[in-house]
């Protein structure tokens, strides 16, 4: 019974995106729309074929990951370390708690002149716009998960004469590990989504971004809807993955 509604759930998730894909093929064969500004199905089809085949999808996938990564790479530790420091010390709070807050009220968007400005417009400049993007969502959830710690537990490192250090590693961050993860994972999110960002925003390079920024130059919306399903279906792979990384930590340690 449980393995019928196993695969009966995904089956009817993907009742509603095959109809809309046949009403869209039989208006497109119908000549309902102009299908030299939204291509058929069948021309997609065929357009992403032709990409698999050349390896220029695999080639544009691989890039954005990369520069996904590098953001990440960045962006989370840094999160991490400021995080804990305004949890953990007021006068660290006090300094630099307002200038952060006020900060996190611009546009991610509006940073791009600065960034181009400071770093170019090639790849440290990309790099440095999705790890400011991934910043302040592991920030703030380890902001909360350490400042959220139980205080009993504090109260335990004290009569173990713990280290400030050993308090940190042993109590205090283990503690706050749903709320960090939790935020890894939305960082991982918004991390994606400013890959794309950065790729149409900065100079132009491989990348998914940038194939459908040519795609829309050369107006080929077959190309552009193979680079808007390839970036749906990454997304969706990256959220399941981080998904299951994170019940998988939580659960090794019992939380």
């Amino acid at each position: 019974m449980r393995r019928a509604v196993a695969w009966r759930t995904p089956a009817l998730g993907a009742l509603l995106p095959l109809a809309l894909i046949a009403t869209w093929q039989i208006a497109a064969s119908a000549g309902t729309f102009d299908v030299g500004l939204w291509a058929s199905p069948a021309t997609v089809l065929r357009a992403a074929s032709a990409t698999v085949r050349d390896g220029s999808l695999a080639g544009d996938v691989w890039a954005s990951l990369q520069r996904d990564v590098a953001g990440l790479a960045i962006g989370v530790p840094v999160g991490l370390i400021v995080g804990t420091l305004l949890a953990l010390s007021r006068l660290g709070d006090a300094l630099l708690g307002p200038s952060l807050s006020a900060v996190r009220q611009v546009a991610l968007f509006t940073w791009v002149p600065l960034i181009s400005l400071w770093l170019g417009n090639d790849e440290p400049g990309k790099i440095a716009f999705i790890a400011y993007a991934v910043f302040f969502p592991v920030m703030l959830a380890t902001q909360a998960g350490v400042r959220g710690a139980d205080p009993q537990l504090r109260e335990v490192a004290r009569t173990l004469c713990l280290t400030s250090w050993q308090s940190l590693r042993r109590v205090i961050l283990p503690a706050a590990l749903p709320s960090i993860a939790a935020g890894i994972h939305l960082a991982l999110v918004y991390g994606w989504l400013a890959t794309i960002g950065a790729e149409y925003l900065f100079s132009a390079g491989p990348g998914i971004g940038s194939a459908l920024m040519t795609g829309r130059a050369q107006f080929r919306m077959d190309q552009v809807i193979v680079g808007m399903v390839a970036i749906a279906v990454v997304g969706m792979l990256l959220n399941v993955l981080a998904g299951a990384a994170e019940r998988r930590l939580l659960q090794s340690r019992g939380l």
